[in-house]
This record gives structure tokens, C-alpha cells and sequence, in this order.
């Protein structure tokens, strides 16, 4: 992955094990979860900024799948395009990779992640490698809409 930069001037790049705490506590004051941050922080990225994380997106992986997971933007750095740039990112890299589909949970915004391509399914419909992750099985509420994208319909 190359950096990039938004016009907003936060830079996207890749999460490094020195970006934990920052983002551990950037996921905290979103109130998202953290269980199994630690373990898939290799495939996430941060907006940065000033030597500030101010945004971050996580993409764990599930064999030929992925959640999307961790989608956060500190206060003022929100309506900037910065999460539009972590998610459009994330996605990219879901492409590169060549996933099958992309996966998701909200219980906030339900209505932002349609515009990326994301539709609601059932819980039942979800493959077994992502149900087995953290945040499906205790991070986040069974309430929490479950979103889907094809990512490479040809595998």
C-alpha cells in the first residue's frame, strides 16, 4: 500500500504497532469496540495528521472474505472526507487482495455505508469465517445491522 494524502490534509497509510494506543483510544472515544483490534491492527490503516492519528479503518481478514471493522474519525476532523478516504481505501485493499465479499456491523450508520456499496443482510447468511470473529461473536450486539459488499464478483 502507498500513502496517500486527502485534501482535508490527514495522510492515509498503514497501521504500525506503535499506532495502537493512539488508535485503541481514537476507537474507545467512538465507543466501537476493541476486542481483536490488537490482532488485525497489521491490515489496518490511520489518517494522520500532524502527528495525530485523527481517523482510522480496520479490514480483518477471513479467508476469502473480510470484516470491515473500526471505522472512526475524531471529532474535528468528521464531514472532511477523511472516513470516505479510510473506507474507499479499505475497500481497495479488499480488491488487491482478492477477497470474495467485504462485511460489516453497525449499529450507528446503517445509512453511510450504502453509499460505498454496502446492503443489509441476515446474520444467517454470513460465512462461517466471519461469524467466528470477536466482533461478531461478543464485540458487538446481536441489534447491530450486518452489512455485505462484493468486493470480486469473478474468483
Amino acid at each position: 500500500m502507498t500513502d496517500v494524502t486527502t485534501a482535508q490534509a490527514a495522510r492515509i497509510r498503514p497501521a504500525t504497532s506503535t499506532d495502537l494506543a493512539a488508535v485503541e483510544q481514537l476507537l474507545t472515544a467512538s465507543s466501537l469496540p476493541l476486542d481483536g483490534v490488537r490482532e488485525a491492527l497489521p491490515t489496518y490503516i490511520v489518517a494522520e495528521a500532524g502527528g495525530v492519528i485523527v481517523g482510522v479503518a480496520g479490514l480483518e481478514l477471513c479467508g476469502e472474505h473480510a470484516l470491515l471493522r473500526s471505522v472512526a474519525v475524531a471529532d474535528g476532523w468528521r464531514s472532511r472526507g477523511v472516513g470516505r478516504a479510510l473506507v474507499t481505501r479499505i475497500i481497495a485493499d479488499a480488491e488487491a487482495r482478492g477477497l470474495h465479499a467485504l462485511y460489516l456491523l453497525t449499529t450507528t450508520a446503517e445509512r453511510y455505508f450504502p453509499s460505498f456499496g454496502f446492503r443489509p443482510i441476515t446474520r444467517d447468511v454470513v460465512p462461517a469465517d466471519v461469524c467466528a470473529t470477536a466482533e461478531f461473536q461478543r464485540a458487538c450486539p446481536a441489534s447491530a445491522a450486518v452489512m455485505m459488499r462484493d468486493v470480486c464478483a469473478t474468483r
